[in-house]
């Protein structure tokens, strides 16, 4: 039996400073502020925590694949932890680190330990790491074991993109892949039919440098490829009042993209677009969301690959053949028993996906329970939405409900139980804000037809009060079918402003209105993200509960019927 080493070296590098230990795990994107490296996510221990020059340990990253793209921003401006220690697998954080020392020559450790020495080391004050051994305090050196090398096989058109006969881009990215292949164990790599880039989204001027090096090689994607939503309206930035400082650059990244050949969807929601995967079908996304739902809702087969990486798969078509790509790792690892209340509403939804990521924080849970309340598709996609902010997991299973619930889990899963209790305490950690709310938040992820419909018929021709603004964040396609059967027009008449390209995770000011004290969300993703990302209280309800703030500017914090 091969023993695991205490400490394995994932990217080489020298680092000393302080120790920054959570048992949580964190995501950079909405979690941590680029401009400072202070984390800004309120709902996480470090929260406040400058990460700057710290060794930062914690079990993995979750959240947002845009993650790398922050990392690797800090790493530029010098704003970076010193080194990341992590007790898990972790892919988005390792990605921007990866990017840096290969692009850029900035090389930034990477580190995983056993259980038991990242218990030990969170405990000590200061790590100094380098290639070979990790000195906690400056007691007895611990032994470092090199990267992990697998022997990749190679198809003849891989090699020739390895080798530069398809141009430099292509052949960097080929590095790239073959390097993350690596550390994640894969033998072989694996054709994809698709894929979903993320980082168009201006998390930070690093993206627009990595995506313009990339185009100005003149490359382009070999594979049909969608773009997530981007941080402005593309064609109306500028008469919207955003700053030139911060929309020219933004709009430059999805060119970038564009003249690589992506399609220019700009939707956080590609699983909505007529290009959405079939069960079974190997994709290469990124997109938090968008990953949780096609692996487990549509049965697709894809990682939850950092940005960068998604790019660098679109250029070659090959990805690394690990993790959920195989049929043996998509099975649950833990058993979530659920207490349904007996009448719910649209809340429950996003509601019990927050609360089973934090039940499943680093392994992919099977939901049992929910069955009989037969969620339809956009429930399903608010409880993905959600689970992802609170899980590193790429999927989950529901009894009863997905298509791959029948894998059931493994021999060794373990079960929690999500209470009534735990329902009512995760309802008030979204609701630490006041009754009194100046913006409607729908759309994160960007909303479906029926979702638009459902709102539409919700506010029944109400007018929205004057001194609330009601915004929802949807796909051109969405927005093309609601103009055709009047949804469209029937917002509007009610005061709502339906916006292309951006999602409420990059709306940034003026057109987030700069008078807002507190929001309201039907999102328990944007429940989560958005205190850090706008500096406002958000609250969280039901999309009723979004009508009434609509029409009246108030919603009583409290707990819902169905919970109290």
């Amino acid at each position: 039996m091969t023993v695991s080493p205490a400490a394995r070296s994932i990217l080489a590098g020298s680092a000393k400073g302080p120790v920054i230990a959570s048992p949580e795990a964190l995501s950079f994107w909405g979690g941590v502020d680029p401009a400072t490296g202070k984390v800004i996510d309120v709902h996480h221990p470090l929260h406040g925590r400058c990460l700057t020059g710290g060794i930062l340990m914690m079990p993995s990253s979750r959240g947002s694949c845009t993650g790398s793209g922050v990392l690797l921003d800090l790493i530029l401006t010098g704003r970076a932890p010193a080194a990341l220690v992590f007790s898990e697998a972790e892919d988005v954080l390792t990605l921007g680190a990866l990017i840096a020392a290969e692009m850029f020559g900035k090389p930034l450790p990477v580190l995983r330990l056993s259980p038991e020495s990242f218990a030990a080391l969170s405990e000590a004050q200061t790590l100094e790491i380098d290639e070979t051994r990790i000195v906690a305090d400056g007691g007895a050196p611990i032994p470092v074991a090199p990267p992990a090398t697998a022997a990749l096989v190679l198809t003849d058109n891989d090699r020739a993109m390895l080798s530069g006969d398809k141009g430099i881009a292509v052949s960097q990215a080929m590095r790239i892949i073959s390097a993350m292949a690596a550390q994640q164990g894969a033998t072989t790599l694996v054709d994809v039919t698709q894929g979903h880039i993320d980082g168009c989204i201006y998390a930070s001027p690093a993206n627009l440098t990595f995506a313009e090096k990339m185009a100005d090689m003149g490359t382009t994607v070999c594979v049909p490829t969608t773009m997530n939503a981007i941080s402005v309206d593309r064609a109306n930035w500028e008469k919207q009042g955003i700053p030139a400082d911060f929309g020219d650059p933004a709009a430059r990244l999805a060119d970038a993209y564009v003249r690589m050949g992506c399609r220019p969807t700009f939707t956080c929601s590609p699983y909505l677009l007529d290009s959405a995967p079939r069960m079974g079908e190997s994709i290469a996304w990124a997109e938090s969301n968008a990953v949780i739902f096609a692996n487990t809702v549509l049965g697709a087969r894809t990682a939850k690959h950092p940005d960068f990486l998604d790019l660098c798969i679109a250029l070659t078509g090959r990805a690394p053949l690990s993790g959920v790509y195989l049929e043996e790792n998509r099975k649950a690892e833990r058993i979530v028993e659920i207490e349904v209340p007996e009448q719910i509403d649209d809340s429950f939804w996003p509601l019990i996906g927050y609360l089973a990521g934090k039940a499943a924080p680093d392994r992919i849970p099977l939901l049992k329970g929910l069955a009989d309340r037969k969620p339809d598709r956009d429930d399903l996609k608010a409880l993905c939405a959600a689970f992802g902010t609170t899980s590193a997991a790429p999927m989950l299973h529901i009894e009863g409900v997905t298509p791959e619930a029948h894998l059931g889990a493994e021999d060794d899963a373990d079960r929690v139980t999500i209470t009534r209790a735990d329902l009512k305490d995760g309802w008030t950690l979204l609701n630490e804000g006041p009754d009194e709310v100046e913006l409607v938040a729908i759309g994160s992820p960007h909303a479906s037809l029926t979702e638009c419909q459902a709102f539409a018929a919700a506010l029944d021709g109400g007018k929205r009060r004057d001194d609330v603004a009601v915004i929802v964040t949807a796909g051109h396609d969405v927005i093309t079918a609601a103009k055709g059967d009047g949804t469209l027009a029937a917002l509007q008449a009610s005061g709502v402003q339906v916006l292309p390209d951006l999602c409420w995770c990059s709306i940034s000011e003026p057109l987030f209105p700069t008078r807002t004290r507190a929001v309201m969300t039907n999102s328990g993703k944007y429940a989560h993200y958005g205190p850090g990302l706008s500096g406002r209280a958000v609250r969280f309800g039901s999309l009723a509960d979004c009508v009434t703030a609509a029409l009246t500017g108030r919603v009583p914090a409290r707990l819902p019927d169905w919970l109290a």
